[in-house]
């Protein structure tokens, strides 16, 4: 995969992009990111990339033209031919009015030869680059930043973990919070892990078993392995009833997870732990 990320602060993506699952991922010829200096696509000595609106209004604009001038140069398939499919590439405005990310996004980015992330700056970005240049417009959250470079690093993260080879264990990729299923003709995991299947993720708990007189429950270490599935499905259920029941609405729950749920609701299980 190629990534282009446009900005008017380049080194700030010299650490974000410089460790991790992002660096591995170079390192092996994965993704390769460029970034672009929008500074660079200006005709004024003074190097203008933002404006003040139309209409009046507190704060400043990015400018089209320098924006259009970066991308025309980076021969992209025209936007009619992204949109039908004809081409695997994606331009994205990162914007606070933006669609919000999520694991659903990051896998449909993933799928894509070529993406570009536009950062947006100041009270946001000319409108005419997100009517007729972009693809989407995607936020990371309901808050505002001051600008879409952080949100860029999360979607460079995000969707290079998805990349065949990036991850050691791909099949981690797909037990965890927000995956929704998996892949077309795979078989289940082990029997002692649960797939996400959409909820957050189970609760983990590691050496030593006992620590400070706080005790890993027994289920995980009888070594009984569809008790340990039973137990890792209930806990994501409860956790995602407590943190994000907003989730719920999308998920398929089978007569096991209902059954689950009825026996939560009924006994009146704590959900604040």
């Amino acid at each position: 995969m190629k990534a282009d990320i446009v900005t008017i602060f380049p080194d700030f993506f010299r650490g974000p992009l410089d460790y991790g699952i992002t660096r591995r991922a170079a390192e092996l010829g994965l993704v390769e990111i460029r970034i672009h200096d929008l500074r660079e696509f200006t005709h004024d000595r003074h190097r203008t990339v933002d404006d003040r609106p139309f209409g009046g209004g507190e704060g400043m604009v990015l400018k089209p033209e320098p924006i259009f001038d970066c991308l025309e140069r980076m021969h992209l398939a025209s936007r009619e031919q992204r949109f039908s499919g004809a081409v695997k590439e994606g331009v994205i405005v990162l914007s606070a009015q933006g669609q919000r990310f999520t694991q659903k996004i990051a896998s449909e980015l993933a799928a894509l030869d070529r993406i570009v992330l536009i950062c947006g700056r100041y009270e946001g970005v000319d409108e005419r680059v997100s009517e007729f240049l972009s693809d989407r417009e995607l936020s990371i959250g309901d808050y505002v930043l001051s600008g879409g470079e952080l949100g860029a690093a999360v979607i460079m993260e995000a969707v290079t973990r998805l990349l065949p080879g990036a991850v050691g264990n791909e099949a981690s990729t797909r037990q965890e919070s927000f995956t929704a299923h998996m892949d077309a003709g795979e078989t289940e995991g082990p029997d002692s892990t649960c797939g996400s299947g959409g909820l957050l993720d189970y609760p983990h708990y590691t050496r030593p078993a006992d620590f400070r007189g706080m005790t890993v429950p027994e289920v995980l270490v009888n070594g009984n392995h569809q008790e340990i599935r039973r137990w890792r499905r209930e806990q994501a259920l409860k956790k995602t009833l407590k943190n994000r029941p907003d989730l719920m609405e999308d998920v398929e729950l089978s007569e096991e997870d209902k059954k689950i749920l009825d026996r939560i609701r009924t006994e009146g299980i704590d959900l604040r732990r």
